[in-house]
């Protein structure tokens, strides 16, 4: 994606074309000069802002796991009921908030596929999954439902969808709320 530049590429700029980047090329496309190609600059504005880097690739890390569990916490305070909450949260890795491009469907798998080879990227996932997960648990308690398995097969089913067909977000998003639904039946 080559940008206009009328204005002077900020941070945040680099960040979010490295999360573009990982999602369409994977980790071996977080370099300066592939990313300044796409952004239209010199790689000099990367080191302005990033000085190595492994400094933007913690970074991008970093941005993307704070993105990810405050959409997560969102969720708990934007839905009007622990039903609609459930859903929502259940939801998320396959559904793209509208002008976040974080939540892009290959986002997630490129960024899960990059933690199979770099330490850093798995804790950020771990401590990612650990978040949603415990806020499923929370609310399936708080809905009646006791199995201490069913957040983590929402979940994995949630991951899942996105695997099987990430170029159909609304079919993914629809099949993940309809398991919620049928869990919330069967209680």
């Amino acid at each position: 994606m080559n940008r206009q530049r009328s204005h002077r590429l900020t941070r945040a700029d680099w960040l979010q074309t490295g999360l573009e980047a990982l999602a369409s090329d994977g980790p071996a496309a977080l370099a300066a000069e592939p990313l300044a190609r796409r952004l239209g600059t010199t790689k000099g504005s990367f080191y302005w802002h990033f000085s190595d880097l492994p400094t933007f690739q913690a970074a991008l890390v970093a941005q993307w796991e704070v993105d990810a569990i405050r959409q997560a916490d969102e969720t708990l305070t934007n839905a009007p009921n622990d039903v609609s909450r459930l859903r929502l949260l259940a939801q998320i890795i396959t559904s793209k908030p509208d002008g976040d491009a974080t939540y892009s469907a290959p986002t997630e798998p490129a960024m899960r596929a990059w933690a199979l080879s770099d330490a850093a990227v798995a804790a950020a996932i771990e401590r990612v999954d650990e978040t949603r997960i415990g806020h499923l648990r929370q609310l399936l308690q708080s809905v009646g439902v006791s199995n201490p398995e069913m957040p983590r097969i929402i979940y994995g089913a949630s991951l899942g969808m996105e695997a099987i067909a990430p170029s159909e977000p609304a079919q993914n998003t629809d099949a993940v709320g309809t398991l919620v639904d049928l869990v919330l039946a069967l209680r």
